[in-house]
């Protein structure tokens, strides 16, 4: 095949015209007879086995041109676009010039190409930095989740409720003595005090026993979901079946042991400090990358075309179908429960995918310029690091990720680092509370 022509027609497009010879035509119309001509009614032969001069004859000599043409598409706009030598991020058209068995196939197509941008200042961007800091409120929090994780659940029968208890009751709601929906249940476990149920109800539970039947009364809220209970007095029959409670490891060197690889408490809490330390710090930086992705995007200069913004919003709703699909759903069900569409999908991710086109052109042009590159160590480590991470050989890795996709990561989290390192840091002001 022959690129014939390549014109810049106007700002991120070219018109590119390119050739399929007599002979590549002819070996397209060829496949496509084979396999066309098994369905084709000829009298007096078999199907798939007239001749395919005979085939011409009888339905006209372009019979095949159509489908030779769909067969021979995507090589010639791969070759178009390989020997134009331009970043093609679409193709929005592709139109016959002309066809014949004697000249073959010549198409003039329509590429869209990655636009030129500059950027300026993109040195010393004014970023605020919070102080990464770990009260003692935090930690002691933290490690009162770890007591949860590890707690045990004791059977109560020699004491009544207490606050804090969890009980198991049935129970029945009425107003004015009629039972209303949704007010009915058995064997309910209720933690005491933690506010699950209308207020007032947990309370009146504190002081029965075991096997106790008791009435409650209460008031449902005004605001309350249901219409019909909006304000209105109820009373509840409850029968109380059992009563426990939930006991946290005493906070001691022996929990500790248990629970890490630490002896004392005092080693155990200096590393709990220091993994929250950690966690903060990661989410400071990311907060410092947020504040440089803007100011990438405010200083970018160029046209953007659309084809590379509907581009990502392909990439993004595949990966979120692909996510659906890993928990046994489908695009289509989603979008039927949702009340969406595509269109409205499409929509809603439009502004996000238009960030993330220009701050991808905007750390390019920056690498370019600082000469921030991935060498082939670095790619090879990352592809090491996904085949770890995805529990894959390495080799298959390297099957399913390009090199290129590889370096381009590598570069991106170079430049902004680069671009961190070059900011402008202040301390992040205190927000007032109003």
């Amino acid at each position: 095949m022959d690129l014939k022509s390549k014109n810049n027609i106007e700002t991120n497009k070219f018109e590119l015209e390119i050739e399929a010879s007599a002979a590549e035509f002819e070996a397209a119309i060829n496949t496509v007879f084979r396999k066309e001509s098994k369905t084709m009614n000829v009298p007096g032969f078999r199907k798939g086995k007239a001749p395919r001069a005979v085939i011409e004859n009888l339905y006209g000599k372009e019979v095949f041109f159509e489908a030779a043409v769909d067969h021979l598409y995507r090589d010639m706009v791969q070759e178009a676009v390989e020997k134009s030598e331009l970043e093609v991020v679409a193709v929005t058209a592709f139109n016959i010039e002309t066809i014949s068995k004697e000249d073959g196939v010549l198409a003039k197509l329509t590429a869209v190409t990655k636009p030129e941008v500059e950027i300026k200042d993109y040195k010393g961007i004014a970023v605020e930095k919070e102080e990464a800091t770990v009260t003692d409120e935090e930690i002691a929090a933290e490690i009162d989740r770890v007591r949860e994780r590890n707690s045990r659940m004791l059977t109560i029968e020699d004491r009544n409720v207490e606050d804090g208890d969890i009980v198991n009751i049935d129970y029945e709601g009425f107003v004015d003595e009629v039972p209303f929906d949704g007010g009915k249940a058995e064997a309910s476990d209720l933690t005491i005090g933690a506010g699950q149920f209308i207020p007032g109800f947990e309370e009146q539970v504190i002081g029965h026993g075991i096997g106790e039947e008791f009435d409650i009364t209460v008031t449902f809220p005004e605001e309350y979901h249901a219409e019909n209970l909006k304000g209105q007095e109820a009373v509840f029959k409850i029968k109380l079946n059992s009563i426990k409670k939930k006991e946290l490891p005493e906070l001691d060197n022996e929990f500790v042991k248990d629970v890490s690889e630490f002896d004392t408490l005092d080693e155990y809490t200096a590393d709990v400090k220091a993994h929250l330390l950690e966690h903060k710090e990661e989410h400071i930086k990311a907060d410092m990358e947020e504040q440089i992705v803007e100011a990438v995007i405010s200083k970018l200069e160029g046209e953007i075309p659309e084809e590379m913004i509907e581009n990502e919003i392909d990439e993004t709703i595949n990966s979120f179908a692909y996510r659906l699909q890993s928990q046994g759903l489908n695009l289509e069900t989603y979008l039927k429960y949702t009340g969406m569409t595509t269109e409205t999908l499409r929509e809603q991710h439009k502004e996000q995918a238009g960030k993330q086109v220009k701050v991808r052109l905007g750390l390019e042009k920056i690498a370019k310029l600082e000469d921030i590159t991935a060498n082939e160590k670095e790619i090879e480590d990352e592809l090491q690091k996904l085949s770890e991470g995805y529990g894959m050989p390495l080799e298959s890795i390297k099957n399913l990720v390009s090199d290129s996709a590889i370096s381009a990561d590598i570069k991106n989290r170079k430049t902004m680092d680069f671009l961190l390192e070059n900011a402008k840091i202040t301390p992040k002001k205190e927000e007032k509370s109003k």
